[in-house]
């Protein structure tokens, strides 16, 4: 049987930050908030920094990096986002990219980007805090 870890949010929402089943680590979305949890304004840019930086925490937590993310579903504000966006994500993945979708959204707390991911663990036992 295949364990299941939770790592829980420090927010008050009722999410885990993200969950590792089997060899997958499955994050919720992520927008940009600073490491007190409050949000980033700014251009898209920043704001695709700052949502980039806190899934690189959370991939942290169960020993992985942005190398181990498989897929990654984004929401923008505004298509014409896009190309911005695109170079900001571009800066933090080496050339081998997961695979991505993209789409517009109105999003949570007046952000202009949004971005989850999936990453592989390998055949690893769960790490976390929670195994269940």
């Amino acid at each position: 049987m295949t364990a299941i870890t939770r790592y829980p949010s420090s927010l008050p929402l009722p999410f885990s930050r993200a969950t590792q089943a089997g060899g997958f680590l499955f994050l919720s979305g992520q927008i940009p908030l600073d490491a007190d949890g409050q949000v980033v304004r700014g251009d898209i840019t920043a704001q695709t920094n700052a949502a980039i930086e806190r899934i690189k925490d959370t991939l942290a937590l169960a020993g992985a990096s942005l190398k181990d993310v498989v897929r990654v579903t984004v929401w923008l504000t505004d298509l014409a986002l896009f190309a911005q966006f695109n170079e900001a994500y571009r800066s933090h993945f080496s050339s081998d990219f997961p695979t991505r979708s993209t789409v517009e959204a109105k999003l949570a707390m007046d952000v202009d980007v949004e971005i989850e991911v999936q990453a592989w663990l390998g055949d690893s036992q769960p790490k976390g805090p929670a195994a269940a």
